[in-house]
């Protein structure tokens, strides 16, 4: 039986303490941590745990007998959280954004390869059964080679999002909609097209007055073989219409579900390609369905990691690949500059000091709340089966 740790009793902490007690054969959550004792005591009361309550992480590790945790706490408490546990000998499944910067990345990973424990970052959209066919899809060649990849990850925020303490602050999110809203798509066009070898970016605040950070970015991605990527993150998108989206030389493939084929006429204007189409759909129909979706389906495959049976599908040097870009992004859009990837570690965004330093400030955050009254959050569109 696993010993699980919550640390962090904010929302997203619903989503894993849900997803722990469909595994109760496997594993039992021991321990609940919140810097507010009392949030800690609502997560108990409204899953009816046998849980103990701490009110931060050096009393849980003195006072919990616990082998792994989750760490929903706010990203600028995510590195230090998840190399103290590691080095405590615990494994750790870590919410999105892996870190602030590529330097608690690095630190993170260290700690991970001399505990010799798991550490896995939180990529929840991987575990659908939607973006597992796509990437086979992908993968079996009929779309042909990819010439163009593309990345709508459009959310719609109030101005009102902002006024939480640590929101739309560098020092404490690393970023604005780019690093905190976007990374599951950039997560997910990384899996499925690969590490672009330059970016080109532009980063605006559009519509959020008490925020530092950008509510909009926009990205040119280039790969060694000629093909083009193009992400693009908005806090500013009614409807919250999101996609992914990958032209191939043959046909087009598409999150939500869509497969669209062109053959060409005498004169060069198009005609639909009906048979490769059905090829295609043909192909994503006859795939499985994913037995566990989602945050679920993720922590299964921690708790399959810990226990030998499994490899992770979402580890720390995949987390890392996500916020490297994402950095990459913001040196570009700041700098207004093309970006050469990978990063050394002299680049001005690799360290969080170095963020701070070179980041530019859209706005000064004047408004601050320690704590909103209701906290429920989204996760944007639902991408289906």
């Amino acid at each position: 039986m696993i010993k699980i740790a919550i640390l962090g009793a904010g929302a997203i902490a619903d989503s894993h303490i849900q997803s722990y007690l469909k595994f109760r054969e496997r594993c039992r959550i021991v321990a609940v941590v919140d810097l507010y004792i009392e949030k800690a005591a609502e997560k108990v009361a409204k899953h009816g745990l046998a849980a103990g309550l701490y009110n931060d992480l050096t009393a849980a590790l003195d006072g919990a007998d616990f082998d792994a945790a989750s760490v929903c706490l706010p990203p600028f408490e995510h590195a230090k959280a998840t190399v103290d546990l590691l080095r405590a000998g615990k494994h750790v499944l870590v919410e999105k954004p892996m870190a602030t910067c590529l330097e608690e990345c690095d630190a993170m990973l260290e700690a991970a390869k001399s505990s010799g424990r798991v550490l896995s970052v939180v990529a929840q959209n991987r575990f659908k059964t939607s973006m597992m066919r796509l990437k086979r899809v992908l993968e079996s060649g009929l779309v042909g080679s990819v010439l163009h990849g593309q990345v709508d990850s459009f959310w719609w925020r109030g101005g009102n999002y902002y006024d939480l303490w640590w929101r739309g602050t560098w020092e404490k999110e690393g970023g604005g909609c780019t690093m905190n809203h976007a990374v599951h798509h950039i997560d997910l066009f990384l899996w499925m097209m690969g590490v672009p070898s330059w970016v080109q970016s532009v980063s605006l605040n559009l519509a959020h007055t008490n925020s530092e950070t950008e509510d909009f970015s926009t990205s040119i991605l280039g790969y060694p073989n000629g093909s083009v990527g193009q992400i693009t993150a908005s806090l500013v998108h009614h409807g919250e219409e999101q996609q992914l989206a990958f032209q191939g030389a043959r046909a087009k493939v598409a999150v939500p579900w869509q497969v669209k084929a062109m053959q060409p006429r005498e004169n060069g204007f198009p005609d639909e390609n009906a048979e490769t189409a059905s090829e295609i759909q043909a192909f994503y129909d006859a795939l499985p369905v994913v037995d566990h979706e989602g945050h679920e389906g993720q922590i299964d495959n921690f708790l399959e990691a810990i226990e030998g049976r499994e490899a992770l599908l979402v580890d720390g040097v995949q987390g890392r690949q996500a916020i490297e870009l994402i950095s990459a992004i913001y040196q570009s859009g700041h700098s207004e500059r093309r970006v050469v990837l990978p990063l050394s570690a002299d680049a001005p965004f690799y360290t969080r000091a170095g963020i701070l330093e070179h980041a530019r400030r859209f706005h000064e955050k004047t408004k601050s709340v320690a704590n909103f009254a209701t906290n429920d959050i989204t996760f944007g569109r639902d991408f289906g089966r």
